[in-house]
């Protein structure tokens, strides 16, 4: 880092990558701040800079050589597994500060000596939550959500009539082998990750389950149309809670927001057929996307939101691993729920190949994407024509 970058982000305050300190802090207190960085996407320490105020107080040549010598026994001694973060030392007119650069973690999730998990939050840090952690330790481990086993299942709960119209359509030799009892089906589910052992998982319950909800509680889409345009708005124009497998809360969704939506004449003759306000192309690829790669460790609905000007899905979870709205803008993809995107590729309109949200802009380049990593949210707008 050059110098005066570092003075641009000390007159930028802290933020999630930035913190302050005015002078050392005991090593405990130290693990925390790594910690935080590490389980997040790295950053940088401050020390010398006033956290309160952001005055470059500096630190003499004693305090820095014994700073220096409380980093290396903290990342080693306080951090697990122990890291070895960087320090590099700056003169800012007459003053030095030093500043500790910790990448972000490899071997996630990473704990202070004492046990305790942190993540940055803002400008600060927090206790990661039972969720978080479950959510660090699959990715450290490459583990996937929807492989999971959903406890209380077994093959009863599974809609057998939905998995053969699945298994008919990918592969009808497979099919027939099946129907000629050839295979057995309880292999056949767990060779497609659709059962492990004697549980369906979490896919298999989401998109074959003949009650999903009766296990997976939160995982159903909340619908509402608001009558305005803020959701503190005290009346609604209409509202759904859908329920289903993965079919019906795709298709019932759509639906919803089908009914809500007016028709638009295009041509001037007057009894031409309207066209939809927004592209269901558009409504398609988005709730598709929603329900394929939201984050299936935090236990929350789908929304969408509808108001006079604009039409809302809200993804739980941000984007997975290094995806940026930039990123998949260009068609990049990152699969965080394998299994789900293998069988959605056969059973809905949707192809995998991260080219949806490429359709989307080219329909209609003024949707916007939030990518919401403090909210833990990913959010897509549609605008509406005026309607009011």
């Amino acid at each position: 880092m050059e110098t005066l970058e570092l003075i641009e982000r000390i007159n930028n305050g802290e933020d999630s990558f930035t913190q302050f300190k005015r002078e050392a802090i005991p090593a405990k207190e130290l693990a925390k701040e790594f910690v935080a960085f590490l389980n997040a996407e790295g950053g940088i320490l401050v020390f010398g800079v006033d956290d309160k105020t952001g005055d470059i107080r500096g630190l003499s040549f004693g305090e820095i050589e014994k700073l220096g010598q409380d980093i290396g026994n903290c990342a080693n001694e306080n951090v697990k597994p122990p890291v070895h973060p960087i320090v590099e030392n700056f003169s800012i007119g007459e003053k030095r500060v030093v500043v500790v650069y910790i990448s972000k973690g490899t071997s996630k999730p990473y704990a202070t000596s004492s046990g305790d998990y942190y993540i940055k939050s803002s400008s600060d840090k927090k206790k990661i939550s039972h969720e978080e952690l479950r959510r660090l330790f699959a990715e450290s481990k490459r583990l996937f959500a929807d492989e999971e086993s959903v406890y209380d299942t077994d093959m009863s709960d599974l809609d057998i009539h939905q998995f053969e119209k699945y298994l008919q359509k990918f592969d009808t030799s497979l099919y027939d082998e099946y129907k000629n009892r050839d295979l057995d089906l309880k292999i056949l589910l767990q060779n497609s990750t659709i059962m492990k052992d004697e549980n369906l998982t979490l896919a298999g319950n989401l998109i074959f389950g003949s009650n999903p909800q009766k296990f997976n509680q939160s995982f159903y889409i909340d619908c509402c149309y608001f009558d305005g345009d803020d959701i503190s708005v005290t009346k609604y124009i209409d509202e759904k809670r859908i329920y289903g497998n993965f079919q019906h809360l795709y298709e019932d969704s759509l639906r919803f927001i089908k009914h809500n939506l007016r028709s638009i004449q295009v041509e001037k003759d007057f009894n031409s057929n309207g066209v939809l306000e927004i592209d269901e192309i558009v409504l398609s690829e988005l709730i598709i996307n929603a329900l394929i790669h939201r984050d299936y460790y935090i236990n929350s609905p789908i929304k969408i939101f509808m108001f006079h000007g604009r039409v809302e899905i809200i993804s739980p979870g941000k984007l997975y691993n290094s995806l940026t709205v930039e990123k998949i803008k260009l068609g990049n993809t990152i699969r965080r729920n394998q299994t789900l995107d293998r069988i959605c590729n056969v059973i809905l309109p949707y192809t995998g190949r991260g080219s949806g949200i490429r359709r989307v802009i080219k329909i209609n380049p003024n949707v916007e994407f939030i990518n919401n990593r403090e909210k833990e949210e990913f959010k897509a707008i549609i605008p509406r024509q005026e309607l009011f």
